[in-house]
Formats: C-alpha cells, structure tokens, sequence
C-alpha cells in the first residue's frame, strides 16, 4: 500500500528521545527550551513557546491576543474543526467566511463582505483566524490590508504550513500570533506537540503563563491557566525533525511537481495551484474531480491510500448545526468539499511510487489499469 502519509523517523530521533530518557528530566525542560528558541529563529520570530499539541496552541494564542466571550472570530469553514472549536473555548463566536476556489484558503473578497457585514450589524470582529490549507500560505497582503481596514487582529493557523513562505517571508510572522501543529502526519512532528509564534513581549509572556497553570513563580499564580506544556521527550524529537524539515519539504515539493505534470492532462481533475510569492509545502497534495469517491475507491482498491480532507465544511457539522451554523449558505466551501481528494505525496516516497500514483489516476480515466 502507498500510504497517504508517513512519519519519517530515523536514528536521530531515536538518539534524542533515548538520551531525555537517559538524562532523567523527560517533563518540561531544557530540551523544551531548545525547541523554542531554535524554532523561533527558524520561523523569524522573537518568542516561541511549545504546548503540548496544535489545538491548545490554538486556544492560548487566541486568549492572549485578547479573543474573549462575545468577541466575533472570522475563519474559514473549510479546515480542521480544532479552528472553530479553539474560538469556542474562549467564549468567543466564530463566524465563517468563503473560501477561495483555486487555493481553498480564505477569500481576501469574501472576507471583506463578512468583516462589512459584521461591523454594520454592530459586532464588528476582533480577529481574523486564517488557516494556510494543505500547506498553501493565504494571499496575505489582501488579508492583511481588509484586516486592518475594519480593525481586526490577524491570527494565523499553521498547523500544516512548516517551512511555507509568502514573498520570501515565513507563515506565522505576519499576524499577531500564529500557531503550528506537531501531530504525527504534519511536515514536522513530535508526535502530538504545538507552538505558539510571535514578535510581541506581551503576548508570549501571556501564553507562557496560560500554558503553565497561570503560573509567574513557583507556587504564585496570576491567572486561570492550563496544563499545555510539552515535554522534553517530545521536544528533542522536534529538534532532530526541525533539522530535516527543509529536506522534507524539498522532497514534498519533488513529489508535487512530478505528479502535477503527470495528471496535467486528466479531464476533469483540478491540480493544486501555487500563486506568485508563494512557498507552497504541501502537507497535502489535494486534487478536485466531480467523481472523487470513485477516484478514492478505484485508488484503494489499486493499494494508493487518499483522503478526504475535508468531507464536511464546518457550518454543516452537527455540533456546528446544533449551534444555529447549518442554514449558512457557503457555496465555494461546500462545492469543494464535494470533490476534494488528497493524493500522497510525503518524502518518504520514491520516483516510482509517484509515478503509480499518476498512473493509476491516469488510467481510472479509461476504466482500466496501466500495464504492468
């Protein structure tokens, strides 16, 4: 089977965590601390601070750029649902905005109507939760600009966007604060593991005591926090993977551009674009076709494993219907969702695994598969 996705693990990751072990301090500590710093100079950022998986990461930054109970958050409904839910956690109202049909990230035009809408209904938005899908950062100089025009943060959602750049600059340092994702099928991965990103003093300090129990010394504690904390056993095997992390992607963008123009004839199938200025690292090489779940069978049944990523935009998902989301018209979002088809593409795959891919795509054209 070509399996979708496959952490890449090796003798270094296997050394690090087994000299933790060894070392005696496996909860949080200087391991941690490396991680931190070395991701944040990777990044291009001044702080970083870990958690212990991408979601809470998401819940800290939120609560520490001032997202609170009532506050509107505009984010896409075409991701992971840990997005919407992140803003639940803070009391806070998510509302969401179309996607764009080419990059499948959040709309610059749509998400102007919405902000519009929200401030003439008298809510204006607090934030902007933007998400770089698949690995694609968003058009983040129309964001940028719509965002400050109706006075909303800008908070970024990088869980699947390691290493992906926009005119030469890293995802996570263009908003308020970012956050990232280390779960075991990411470009990078600690297992489960999250880091929240930011230029700002307050901001980080905010997040380092909402992480540790609210904690500003041994024993004293200034605010209602939480255990996120990451540990030393997950931390060093973030090093050993940070230092592949631009091999990975290299590879992933290989195996990209040699499926591409080999499925760049198929009738009826959408390749994945990358605009101008961006760096794409697909965490997913998403297709679109009109049969995407005879596409998936015929793929199974030929050992390539695929995914849907995602089935179901967020307004339609029971907890989100059950919240009042389900009449919301989306179009572009629940079109996509339709069709929408992730093909692997890791490092771990060979030329030839890439081309059987291609191959078997190609050939559920005709009917039949390639010959041997």
């Amino acid at each position: 089977m070509i399996r979708l996705a496959q952490p890449q693990l090796g003798d270094e990751e296997i050394k690090a965590v087994t000299d933790v072990i060894r070392s005696g301090i496996i909860a949080s500590g200087p391991q941690v601390r490396r991680f931190e710093e070395t991701f944040a100079a990777y990044v291009g950022v001044r702080h970083a601070i870990a958690t212990s998986n991408g979601t809470v990461a998401l819940h800290a930054a939120l609560l520490a750029a001032g997202v609170g109970p009532g506050d509107r958050v505009v984010t896409t409904p075409f991701t992971f649902v840990a997005t919407a839910n992140a803003i639940l956690y803070c009391g806070a109202v998510p509302v969401f905005s179309d996607i764009d049909p080419d990059t499948y990230n959040l709309s610059p035009h749509a998400l102007a109507e919405t902000l519009a809408r929200l401030k003439d209904a008298g809510t204006p938005a607090k934030a902007v939760l933007l998400v770089h899908l698949f690995g694609l950062p968003c058009d983040m100089t129309s964001i940028m600009a719509v965002a400050s025009e109706h006075g909303a943060i800008v908070i970024e959602d990088c869980a699947q966007a390691h290493g992906a750049a926009y005119n030469g600059r890293r995802v996570g340092t263009f908003g308020t604060v970012g956050t990232f994702s280390f779960y075991a099928t990411k470009n990078l991965t600690t297992g489960e593991g999250g880091m929240v990103v930011t230029d700002s003093d307050e901001v980080a300090q905010r997040v380092r005591q909402l992480v540790n129990h609210g904690r500003i010394d041994r024993y004293e504690h200034a605010l209602l926090g939480y255990n996120y904390r990451m540990t030393d056993l997950a931390a060093a095997m973030g090093l050993a993977q940070l230092a592949k992390l631009e091999q990975f992607n290299l590879k992933r963008r290989a195996n990209a551009v040699r499926l591409s123009r080999q499925l760049a004839d198929v009738p009826g199938l959408v390749l994945p674009v990358e605009p101008q200025g961006c760096y794409h690292v697909y965490h997913q090489y998403t297709v679109r076709h009109p049969e995407r779940d005879e596409l998936a069978r015929w793929l199974r049944e030929n050992g390539i494993e695929t995914g849907v990523i995602y089935p179901i935009p967020l307004h339609k998902q029971p907890l989100y219907r059950e919240l009042g989301y389900g009449d919301q018209s989306l179009p572009v979002a629940e079109e996509v969702a339709r069709q929408v088809l992730s093909l692997p593409v890791h490092p771990g795959l060979t030329e030839q695994d890439i081309n059987t891919v291609a191959e078997t795509v190609r050939a559920f054209v005709s009917g039949r598969l390639p010959s041997a």
